[in-house]
């Protein structure tokens, strides 16, 4: 069944099911207290990985593939399991999905066992499930061609939603449909950027806190006529968090939200900040490429990782949807004493 409205639909309707922009308000997400479910898991790991569970590593850093496991048969055990699995390998990919069939509302709720909903303040969703956000990029060549007149790359690094208090830190991807060769989304680990600097300029960093905000996504939306969800929010965060798991120190930088650092002139900042992104963007030794394909699901930590979508099929423009759930989790941890 086509749950998702993703045949021959358009992204202005609102008709249930179909992607568009349903006239709703979100007020600010209160704190909550959080509590990591890797925290609960058997370190072994053994309602997971099955002894029928094909286990595939994308690169010696990071990422894993994982064959014959369902997500929609997952025991809480093994959703605890999955989640310390993430932790560690920060992308865990699932081919040949079932879940897809089961519709918005298993998915969503699904991920609600990993922390709290986000809803996106301007971005495409089910109208029926506003927390369902969907990415979406049609088959239109002046389109693509609008998108590359002010732009040499097509790459948008970022962390997602990183201008809320409390960040999500889990996140589901998950294909709809896209085209047949490339579209590939990839990955850097940002712990281990962090741990290739030099002692001297890791302590400095340590100490830096950033503004990310949302009020240029929010104005740009409002200039185009899209509807808003949710007013800007500006919050500030460390520029080095601690993993809550596995305790290492992660470079929390962002491509999109972020417009400062607390204490630093801009001109001060913005040298630091392009290094630490070029940092990342070009240490291809530090990154993993997800290639989609259909019904593949893939899940994130998005707090030690950045990652950008690759629109590389310019000459065949196709369609590109893919859905996104994220949980939201910890406030930002700080480096004690920095």
């Amino acid at each position: 069944m086509d749950y998702f409205g993703t045949r021959n639909h358009s992204l202005n309707s609102t008709s249930a099911g179909v992607p568009g922009w349903k006239k709703v308000w979100f007020d600010k997400l209160p704190p909550f207290e959080f509590v990591d479910p890797a925290l609960r898991a058997d370190k072994e790991m053994p309602h997971l990985l099955t002894p029928s569970t094909v286990v595939r590593e994308i690169t010696p850093m990071m990422g894993t593939v994982l064959r014959n496991v369902q997500l929609s048969r997952l025991s809480d055990e093994a959703k605890d399991e999955l989640a310390l699995l993430i932790s560690k390998r920060k992308i865990v990919a699932f081919p040949d999905q079932d879940f897809i069939d089961a519709g918005p509302k298993a998915l969503q709720t699904f991920m609600d066992y990993f922390g709290k909903r986000n809803y996106h303040p301007v971005s495409a969703s089910l109208p029926e499930f506003p927390g369902f956000h969907v990415i979406h990029r049609d088959g239109s060549k002046p389109a693509l061609d609008a998108f590359f007149e002010q732009r040499t790359t097509s790459c948008l690094w970022h962390q997602d939603v990183s201008y809320e208090v409390q960040p999500p830190g889990y996140v589901m991807l998950g294909l709809l449909n896209g085209p047949k060769i490339g579209g590939d989304t990839v990955f850097a680990a940002t712990d281990e950027a962090y741990r290739r600097l030099s002692p001297t300029f890791r302590r400095f960093l340590d100490g830096i806190k950033v503004k990310h905000s949302s009020a240029n996504i929010i104005n740009q939306a409002r200039l185009a006529g899209s509807l808003v969800r949710k007013d800007p929010i500006t919050t500030v965060h460390p520029l080095i968090r601690i993993h809550p798991i596995t305790g290492a120190r992660c470079i929390f930088i962002n491509g999109e939200f972020v417009t400062g650092a607390v204490g630093l002139k801009d001109a001060e900042w913005k040298p630091i900040s392009d290094f630490l992104l070029q940092h990342l963007i070009g240490s291809h030794d530090i990154q993993a490429r997800v290639h989609w394909k259909p019904r593949t699901i893939v899940l994130f930590d998005n707090r030690s990782t950045i990652h950008t979508p690759v629109i590389d099929y310019v000459d065949d423009v196709q369609s590109r949807q893919i859905f996104r759930l994220a949980a939201m989790a910890e406030k930002p941890i700080p480096v004690p004493d920095a």
